[in-house]
């Protein structure tokens, strides 16, 4: 009996691992062409605390660089993998980044200076050249195949430590992070262990292929908790070659401002289910403007492809090029336009406006509003608007604050005090209204409920 027990424990774990994956060979075939990144600061280094800073990274996302290393100014280190047999070299733009010297250490023990061929900071990509031949190679697939679940493996030097291998499986796709307000890059996120020294190395799939470059963690530590973020190679490739070819990369530009849609927007918009982006606000000379979509506008679909999530919009919009024009379709009052818009080129333009007579009251919802003077009006840009002076009770539990300027309720533009409290006091009991807000010269929407 006991040797029946034995033979069926010995079947089981068998089958179990049979089904667990095997790495070896995929490192012994990829780690070659894997390299890591030793940028030299001269002059006096960029710290830490001032990269976050620069590209405005809430205070849990670090960078993989050690800010130890940064404190005492050695070398910042990093991971980079070799794309041509003829030297060209891809990794993350912060790991080079002001650097005045770059030095590639190669998987033979060869160092070679590399030339900064171009660097992109919005995807954080950087393109290196070293005066080499026939180097090995890794093996670039195609992130967009990537589904969640599947096994991945990252190779890189974590604290220094040299072709160190991790691996987990990809845990979600498309995510977006709150970088400079307007994200383009739709990463891969995986609980792969990634940390400060894994900067700009390879995410292999099972097949040896990379599928993703390193670039951010999620943490309050400093170090791995479980999130990674890999940049798409697809994503990657794209400003690969705008680089070698250009020096310099462009991206598709709508000229929006927009914002998530819970299911109270939705009904307020009259609705049926939260999707879509919500146009906060319009450049007065994008793209988005000139076509004809207005504030309060949803857009549903983009070029043939549904926005589902507010997040996807920025991630389509980037990959398109400049001076295509494509068909976008928003909901504006219940019913669905098909608009056609040209892209623009994305710059460093900011979206953001800012704009805003004796006092006037409304108490009604808990909500105080009066006109605004002037000399407001002069600092500001809207031209209509009031001023909230006091937000309690319902009104403060739907977001809206005191200093907030109320500019349209309901798709209707607040032109005064009075017209306000005739619209809030019109409103009955079970009605929602949205109304859009400026807040520190950001527009966005707030949905005021009746109960």
């Amino acid at each position: 009996m006991s040797r029946w027990i034995a033979l069926i424990f010995l079947c089981c774990t068998g089958v179990a691992n049979a089904k667990l994956p095997q790495f070896t060979d995929l490192v012994k075939e990829a780690s070659p062409a894997v390299v890591n990144i030793s940028a030299e600061r001269k002059s006096r280094p960029e710290r830490w605390s001032d990269q976050l800073q620069d590209r405005e990274v809430p205070d849990f996302f670090r960078r993989f660089m050690d800010p130890e290393s940064q404190r005492f100014s050695p070398p910042a280190m990093g991971s980079g993998f070799i794309i041509s047999r003829d030297g060209y070299v891809l990794t993350n733009h912060h790991v080079v980044a002001g650097a005045d010297e770059i030095t590639v250490s190669l998987s033979d023990r060869r160092q070679r200076t590399a030339t900064l061929v171009g660097a992109d900071k919005l995807s954080d990509l950087a393109l290196l050249k070293i005066d080499a031949d026939n180097l090995p190679t890794v093996k670039l697939g195609r992130s967009s195949k990537l589904e969640v679940g599947e096994w991945v493996v990252a190779i890189g030097s974590p604290f220094g430590f040299e072709y160190s291998v991790t691996a987990g499986i990809v845990s979600a796709l498309g995510r977006s992070l709150p970088e400079n307000n307007a994200n383009y890059i739709p990463f891969i996120q995986t609980d792969v262990a990634i940390n400060p020294g894994n900067s700009g190395g390879p995410l292999f799939n099972m097949a040896g292929e990379v599928i993703g470059i390193n670039s951010q963690i999620f943490t309050r530590s400093g170090g791995f908790m479980g999130l990674s973020f890999s940049i798409p190679v697809d994503i990657a490739l794209d400003v690969v070659e705008q680089l070698k070819s250009e020096g310099t990369v462009t991206r598709g530009w709508l000229g929006v401002l927009i914002q998530p849609i819970d299911k109270d927007l939705a009904a307020s918009f009259g609705m049926d289910r939260a999707t879509g982006a919500l146009v906060a606000e319009t450049s007065s000379d994008g793209p988005a403007d000139a076509a004809g979509i207005r504030e309060g506008d949803i857009i549903v679909e983009f070029d043939g492809r549904e926005i589902d999530l507010s997040s996807q919009l920025p991630h389509f919009v980037g990959q398109t090029r400049a001076g295509s024009e494509v068909d976008v379709v928003v909901v504006r009052d219940t019913r669905r336009e098909r608009l056609k818009v040209r892209i623009g080129t994305l710059d460093d333009r900011l979206l953001g406006v800012n704009r805003s007579s004796g006092p006037q009251r409304s108490a009604f919802l808990g909500l105080s509003v009066r006109n605004l003077t002037e000399d407001e009006r002069s600092q500001v840009s809207v031209d209509n608007g009031v001023l909230v002076t006091r937000s309690e009770g319902t009104a403060a539990q739907s977001g809206i604050q005191r200093g907030d300027i109320i500019t349209s309720m309901g798709g209707e533009p607040v032109a005064s005090a009075q017209t306000f409290d005739r619209r809030l006091k019109a409103l009955e009991t079970g009605d929602r209204v949205h109304i859009r807000v400026l807040r520190n010269g950001r527009p966005s929407f707030r949905v005021l409920k009746v109960d």
